[in-house]
């Protein structure tokens, strides 16, 4: 693959990537649009404010009437929300004095940033993002019966709170923020739509809980499978941003070597991960002497993009696959439409089609009489 093909600010025109967070998702939007991609936003979960903030309140001044040996911080959101709206409640140096006299464990970067802004120190911070690996180091330290404070995600609970309470801990959960069924599950099931017909040639996930309820949404609907061979049949790319969400992806049946995951667990790495797999996908064709790129539903000819449907797209690649050789409109047929097709007709539209899209370049789709279609070069 040329290196020309693989960099510039429209490296990924032509493809499509499905976003499925709901916080921050302009900004991975924007990443990818300046690389040239088009976005569908499908957020799959709604992060949302704890509704009852008496019970978050109780908590925090237990803690601070008696503050916790060890402060488990799991997320950077969870984190900053809380001394927020500890502030905001005129608790914000008392709860800082507290956690102050605590060993702070922080599951992340993220989290870790979020104690540090707040001028407390962190004593251990994970490498793997994974809460388990935290918990581990927290325990090593901890004596039986000491105070855990567990800053939980949106789930609001964690697998690792009875494991700490097993070996004698006190544990405290803060729950900060909760998550739920997006307002509006109408996009989540059009993007699980068009992923399974082939339409999206990504989809990324910041969050293990936007994975696992999108593929429940789809099992309710009876799509999950097709949704899972979309995902794991090299037709998309999916982008996990850490180990956690790809653990979640794996756990769904999603595991495949079309899932990526960036070495930096962060939004840029992210779309920096994804974009390089989708470059990869971009491919040099010949339109008679004229040396093109397909790229997606693109065809990028010098500094002329021609957008093509997703059939038309297709068509080209198949054809392209083959330079010269001369296609049936049985195999085409099957090859774009799927097995299931039938009528013969819809080839003799769409290659008609193909070949106006592309201009005066349309004649190296060539017509071979009564025997079907070839790519010139």
């Amino acid at each position: 693959m040329s290196v020309a093909l693989m960099t510039g600010p429209g490296v990924l025109a032509g493809f499509r990537v499905g976003i499925t967070a709901d916080r921050r998702w302009d900004e991975q939007a924007a990443l990818f649009e300046r690389r040239g991609a088009s976005i569908v936003h499908a957020p799959t979960i709604r992060t949302r404010p704890l509704g009852d903030e008496v019970a978050l309140r109780r908590v925090t001044e237990d803690l601070i009437s008696r503050p916790p040996a060890v402060w488990i911080a799991n997320t950077g959101l969870g984190v900053r929300s809380w001394l927020s709206m500890a502030d905001s409640w005129g608790l914000g140096r008392p709860l800082e004095a507290a956690l102050g006299r605590s060993r702070i464990y922080a599951r992340g970067p993220k989290a870790s940033g979020a104690v540090r802004t707040a001028g407390l120190d962190v004593h251990v911070q994970g490498r793997s993002e994974r809460l388990r690996e935290v918990v581990d180091c927290a325990m090593a330290d901890a004596h039986a019966g000491d105070r855990i404070a567990l800053q939980v995600d949106g789930s609001g609970n964690s697998d690792e709170t009875e494991r700490m309470r097993h070996l004698g801990m006190e544990v405290v959960l803060v729950p900060v923020y909760r998550w739920s069924p997006p307002a509006d599950a109408a996009p989540a099931r059009q993007l699980a739509e068009s992923t399974i017909a082939g339409r999206v040639d990504a989809v990324t996930f910041t969050a293990a809980a936007s994975l696992r309820n999108w593929i429940d949404m789809c099992e309710a609907d009876g799509r999950a499978d097709d949704l899972r061979r979309a995902l794991t049949d090299g037709r998309t790319v999916v982008g996990c941003v850490g180990p956690v969400c790809a653990d979640a992806a794996a756990s769904s049946g999603l595991l495949s070597p079309h899932l990526v995951q960036p070495d930096s667990y962060r939004l840029g790495p992210l779309v920096r991960a994804v974009a390089e797999r989708l470059a990869a996908r971009r491919r040099p064709i010949q339109l008679g002497a004229t040396t093109a790129v397909l790229s997606g539903t693109a065809v990028i000819i010098g500094d002329e993009c021609l957008s093509l449907t997703d059939t038309e797209a297709r068509l080209l690649e198949v054809l392209a696959a083959r330079p010269t050789a001369v296609l049936t409109k049985d195999a085409l047929l099957r090859a774009v439409w799927g097995p299931g097709a039938v009528d013969t007709h819809a080839v003799e539209v769409g290659i008609a089609r193909l070949r106006k899209r592309l201009g005066r370049h349309g004649e190296a789709v060539r017509v071979v009489h009564r025997r079907g279609y070839t790519l010139r070069s």
